[in-house]
């Protein structure tokens, strides 16, 4: 009777749950290839009858200036094709009274034989070697800015062979 009972209870609790959205993985952007001015355009597989509106909030930096646009697609004139730019979006997805924001930054840089703009993959890590560090214990002295002292100060925190003093008198 317990397990019969037990059994109800998890199917109408299975039936009250609901699918999460995940709104953020529904969107993405392109560049426009073929040209050399960057052409941001966002794309989003949201049906129109899914959520009530979407807008777009670009920002593209290069080493010294950020530039901003709204909208589906954006336009960078000011961008060279020499620049490693930082392309961010910020989407905000209007539903039923609420609002989401999707955020997200990518490196891009311009490829001259595809005539394109292409992300700058970053990666992972292939590699990493620990570094032995080389400790040379001649007994030299070191005060803290690392000026060699010729004799131990009085009072005055020194350094020596990696390790920190103070001589009291």
């Amino acid at each position: 009777m317990k397990k019969i009972l037990l059994i109800i209870i998890v199917l109408f609790g299975l039936n009250q749950t609901q699918a999460q959205v995940s709104w953020c993985d529904s969107l993405s952007y392109t560049t426009v290839p073929g040209t050399q001015l960057l052409t941001l355009v966002g794309n989003s597989t949201l049906s129109p009858n899914m959520v009530d509106s979407l807008l777009w909030s670009w920002s593209v930096c290069d080493t010294s200036t950020c530039y901003s646009s709204d909208g589906d697609t954006a336009y960078f004139q000011m961008i060279q094709t020499t620049d490693t730019v930082k392309v961010c979006y910020d989407a905000y997805i209007y539903y039923d009274s609420s609002i989401y924001v999707c955020t997200q930054c990518d490196s891009m840089v311009y490829d001259g034989f595809s005539y394109s703009w292409v992300l700058l993959n970053m990666g992972n890590p292939t590699t990493i070697t620990e570094l032995q560090l080389n400790t040379n214990n001649d007994g030299r002295m070191y005060d803290l800015l690392g000026r060699e002292l010729t004799e131990v100060p009085v009072g005055v925190m020194y350094i020596r062979n990696n390790k920190k003093y103070i001589r009291v008198r």
